[in-house]
């Protein structure tokens, strides 16, 4: 069966709206844990625009130009790379309210459609294994930019994977990694040192996991087929809040609900009843059920939601209607969630450790 996905790189315009977006929720609720936020983040060239609104008891302890540039300079928007985060014109419109936030969080607001999903095993961190692959290699490659061989390269990239599935085991057939890199770079030494992190970390992997059956030398690599990507980040394309759904989620093969999740307050449906879908069916597969796929409908200023759907060959050991009901579920809630590492942005499917 043949299996692909992709992932971007935390420099692409539209995870680095994503990256913005949710780091004013983490801010947020640093000073108000039942804050109520929805925060948009657009960009392109060298303007950025925020839109939304806040509403919290408290005073916000942060600027919008000190969390854009928190973040740019974490993923490597300096004064060394194309895209300098403190060059950027900033266009703030979000409306900040002070007053008491519960009056959104403290039920379902909105109408949603959450899907959960989890198969397979903890060496895929029960995602699909060409989604796991795609993020595999995503969390090398920021290291190496962060730390490696990559130094001061990126941080704009895109990683796709195609690959065939059967009893025999995993057939990696193509990687396919498009990265931008400096103009002081040799563009062949840059591409060497990209396949040496790709192929270390495949090799890595098939020490760990034998399903992983091609040889190295039997998988195409294509690194920057186009030449060179130096105009990188919002100077290539323009970037918005949410657009990475199926990487934020399980990939192209597993369908996905209708909501985005980043710049959400935790409490919205879309990303409470992620979390909460996504956990119940790592639940089942964790006490023995090969694959569990659960949907989830909510209806606005309803608590129980309208309808449950759980596809697995076990029955789930957990009550759904109790453990689906909106109240359950914030009692539940663990802001702590937020603190990600920047290079972990969708560990709410429980990916925070993929590095091996």
């Amino acid at each position: 069966m043949k299996r692909y996905s992709e992932v971007v790189l935390n420099g692409h315009p539209d995870k680095f709206c994503d990256l913005i977006s949710d780091r004013f929720i983490r801010e947020l609720y640093k000073s108000d844990k039942e804050g109520y936020a929805q925060i948009e983040v657009s960009v392109w060239s060298d303007q950025i625009f925020l839109t939304g609104g806040i509403a919290t008891r408290h005073k916000l302890p942060f600027s919008s130009s000190e969390i854009i540039v928190s973040v740019g300079e974490e993923i490597g928007y300096s004064a060394e790379n194309h895209i300098d985060v403190r060059k950027y014109k900033i266009h703030d419109h979000i409306c900040c309210i002070n007053e008491d936030p519960r009056k959104w969080t403290n039920f379902v607001n909105d109408q949603s459609i959450v899907i959960g999903y989890a198969g397979y095993d903890a060496k895929t961190k029960f995602l699909p294994p060409e989604h796991f692959l795609c993020w595999y290699f995503r969390e090398h490659l920021i290291h190496a930019i962060e730390n490696g061989i990559l130094k001061k390269q990126g941080p704009d990239g895109k990683i796709l994977v195609v690959m065939n599935e059967d009893n025999s085991g995993w057939q990696v057939n193509t990687i396919l990694i498009t990265m931008q890199q400096t103009e002081k770079k040799s563009f062949i030494d840059f591409t060497d040192e990209v396949h040496l992190v790709i192929q270390k970390a495949y090799l890595t992997l098939q020490n760990i996991d034998q399903r992983w059956v091609t040889e190295w030398k039997d998988i195409k690599v294509l690194i920057n087929p186009n030449g060179p990507l130096l105009n990188g980040g919002s100077d290539g394309d323009n970037g918005q809040t949410g657009r990475k759904l199926a990487m934020d989620y399980y990939g192209p093969r597993i369908p996905i609900g209708g909501g985005a999740m980043y710049g959400k307050d935790l409490s919205h449906i879309d990303r409470i009843g992620a979390i909460n879908t996504r956990n119940f069916a790592l639940e089942m597969v964790m006490n023995g059920a090969k694959e569990s796929m659960v949907k989830v409908c909510y209806a606005p200023g309803i608590n129980e939601p309208l309808s449950i759907d759980i596809m697995s060959d076990k029955r789930p050991s957990l009550n759904a209607e109790e453990f689906f009901n909106f109240t359950g579920m914030k009692r539940r809630l663990d802001i702590e969630y937020l603190n990600y590492k920047l290079d972990n942005i969708a560990g709410f499917y429980n990916i925070n450790t993929i590095i091996l």
